[in-house]
């Protein structure tokens, strides 16, 4: 008996079939994605920890491998592969098929707490491990903003605006800066008058990274309160670098000493009496 025959014989299966068929198609197809660009799910993540001056063994045993054995605990990951390089580990994540999408957030919380964990256990100068899990973002549009006339930071605060405006548009996810200019504040100095005081870039640096620190300066018991004691001094803009004072040795070396001569004691300068502090981009 061959499938006609049986078609023709059960007619109301026959149509009962093709009526389902038809309307299983007819609501498939309007269920189908219509993007563009549609989102699509990838089950991969990266992992990259830099460690600066190791060698690609140091980077294998003393980074690489701590990171593996914390991430082998999630029994969401399907495989590891990693690699190790001077001065950088790279560790690639696949996770297992049955996690769909809905449940990926929560894989990736699971596997950041589990890195963060480990940090600690890291060699001293290794850098915190960086996780990467954003790779099936999809950029609909892309966006200039120009203006004649206006700096750098004019533009990105004009850009800033429109992305503030863009952020509340139905069906966008995420909004990303290209090209964005780094600031940087740049301290001029001639290296000549640095000699003559007798100081380094080293001693400027020195001041500079003292002087805005943020420490607890500990509490005040008065009666049934305690006060809390903020310091003072930290730079609140740009212009301030140049308020702390150095102190510039001013000793002569002793071949250069006249005989009888007592050897000048150091003074205290400000650093805009030898530098100028100007706002830049980073170059």
């Amino acid at each position: 008996m061959n499938l006609t025959a049986i078609a023709i014989e059960k007619r109301a299966v026959t149509y009962f079939s093709v009526i389902l068929l038809f309307v299983g198609g007819l609501a498939s197809f309007f269920a189908l994605g219509q993007l563009e660009d549609p989102a699509y799910t990838i089950k991969n993540a990266a992992i990259t920890t830099t460690y600066p001056g190791a060698s690609p063994e140091e980077v294998e045993l003393e980074v690489t491998d701590r990171i593996e054995v914390a991430l082998q605990e999630l029994h969401e990951i399907d495989y590891i592969e990693s690699f190790s390089s001077a001065g950088f580990s790279l560790i690639k994540v696949t996770i297992k098929p049955e996690f769909w999408s809905d449940r990926l957030p929560q894989v990736w919380d699971s596997l950041r707490r589990k890195i963060r964990d480990i940090e600690a256990t890291l060699p001293p100068g290794a850098g915190r491990p960086d996780v990467v899990d954003d790779f099936g973002d999809v950029f609909g549009f892309q966006l200039a903003v120009t203006g004649d006339g206006f700096s750098y930071a004019e533009l990105e605060e004009f850009a800033k605006d429109i992305r503030k405006e863009l952020g509340v548009v139905e069906g966008v996810a995420r909004i990303d800066f290209w090209g964005v200019q780094k600031k940087a504040i740049y301290l001029d100095v001639a290296q000549t008058q640095l000699s003559q005081l007798g100081l380094t870039d080293e001693n400027i640096e020195a001041t500079l990274r003292v002087q805005n620190k943020v420490v607890d300066a500990g509490s005040v018991d008065l009666q049934d309160k305690r006060y809390r004691i903020a310091p003072s001094g930290e730079f609140a803009s740009p212009e301030d670098i140049a308020d702390p004072t150095i102190r510039a040795s001013l000793l002569d070396s002793v071949q250069n000493l006249v005989p009888g001569e007592q050897p000048r004691s150091a003074e205290l300068i400000r650093i805009r009496d030898f530098g100028t502090v100007r706002r830049g981009y980073q170059e």
